[in-house]
């Protein structure tokens, strides 16, 4: 049984390693299906939950600490990547189908709460999966930390992230085809061929990671000592607020053109994930299956209301199927969605995903108080 802090920690930082080192290295398609982020959680928590680790004081402290502080830095650094001038030149038909989707999915979070009767745990862990169905896995664990979702719970939600997410996938993929029958149907006009490639803010040059660690550390630091003064409902709400303006002005100055912030929050997000889990002993999965179906039922609303707006607003199949994988999926499948159409086309999933780590925060935050409110 490992009862040391630091070893604690060593082993989470040497599973995320060797998992990260798998993906990167083989390029496995196992991976494609069962991603990284999952197996992480999933084997820091089969550790906790076979007593390799000891619940004592000592580690308690070191993975509220260390989870306290490399939350509002991974949110800085993802920010810095969100470049607004780039997303408002998105034509018409685009945006009106990613604040489509946006508002739908949060209605449909909204909508099924109601429906299946959530209980407070259960609207919590449901308010962090709208933050990952709104922005991503980064989004869910600020969401999640905000609302004080428990650990189990929180294995639940990313259980229904990972499956519900895979099924979404394949079914956008699988209507590619039947995209002209589509935009029949919505009579919407295919102008998508000739659109500029728009880009990203994307970085060149040598990568300066001591320099984002420092940076980030730095804006965490800040965001905790501004949060002690002005509470917003809670400490951890204002500390995640508070990270995610610093990131939203930092994306305005030279700051974003730092190559490497991709890399480093990313091994923060998994270092986050493998606390987490290492944190998560459950017994049974008796009642997965009630958050898997509600899950999918988030999603048959979800979907309900891009078709309707698509007759509405004559949108193309495109739009709303990006706009939407953009939201649930986020960067690592909205640009593969968007290359099945055109290949000059991937840049607006990229673009569209990057903007969801801005809006899941604020929009997962969002629906979460208000499934958490309605149970009471």
């Amino acid at each position: 049984m490992i009862d040391s802090p630091l070893v604690y920690l060593f082993t989470l930082a040497l599973l995320v390693a060797a998992l990260s080192f798998a993906q990167i290295k083989t390029k496995h398609k196992f991976f494609e299906y069962i991603p990284v982020v999952v197996l992480i959680y999933a084997f820091s928590m089969l550790l906790a939950s076979s007593g390799v680790f000891a619940q004592n004081q000592e580690i308690t402290a070191v993975y509220r600490l260390t989870k306290t502080n490399l939350l509002p830095a991974m949110l800085f650094l993802m920010l810095l990547e969100v470049d607004f001038k780039h997303f408002f030149k998105l034509r018409k038909s685009l945006l009106i189908a990613y604040v489509l989707a946006v508002f739908s999915i949060a209605f449909a979070f909204i909508a099924v709460a109601y429906l299946f009767g959530f209980d407070k745990e259960t609207a919590a862990a449901f308010g962090a999966l709208a933050g990952s169905w709104m922005g991503g896995t980064a989004n869910m664990i600020a969401v999640g930390s905000a609302l004080h979702v428990n650990e189990d719970a929180f294995a639940y939600a990313l259980v229904v992230d990972s499956v519900n997410y895979t099924v979404w996938v394949m079914l956008l993929l699988f209507l590619v085809p039947f995209a002209k029958i589509f935009n029949r149907f919505t009579k919407s006009e295919e102008k998508l061929a000739y659109l500029d490639k728009i880009g990203c803010a994307c970085s060149v040059g040598a990568k300066r990671y001591w320099l984002l660690i420092l940076l980030a550390l730095g804006a965490s630091l800040f965001s905790q000592i501004i949060a002690e003064k002005l509470v917003i409902l809670n400490t951890t709400t204002s500390i995640v607020l508070f990270s995610t303006l610093l990131g939203v002005l930092g994306s305005f100055t030279k700051l974003r053109f730092i190559n490497g912030s991709n890399e480093v929050a990313t091994t923060m997000l998994y270092i986050l994930i493998a606390l987490i889990g290492s944190r998560a002993v459950i017994e049974s999965f008796s009642g997965l299956g009630m958050y898997v179906f509600a899950g999918f039922a988030v999603l048959l609303v979800h979907a309900l209301i891009m078709v309707a707006g698509a007759k509405i607003f004559k949108l193309d199949l495109f739009s709303i199927s990006v706009a939407s994988l953009a939201n649930i999926g986020g960067v690592a499948s909205a640009p593969i969605l968007a290359a099945t159409y055109n290949k000059a086309l991937v840049s607006i999933g990229v673009l569209m995903a990057i903007m969801g780590y801005l809006i899941g925060t604020f929009g997962g935050l969002l629906v979460g108080y208000i499934l958490i409110y309605s149970t009471q």
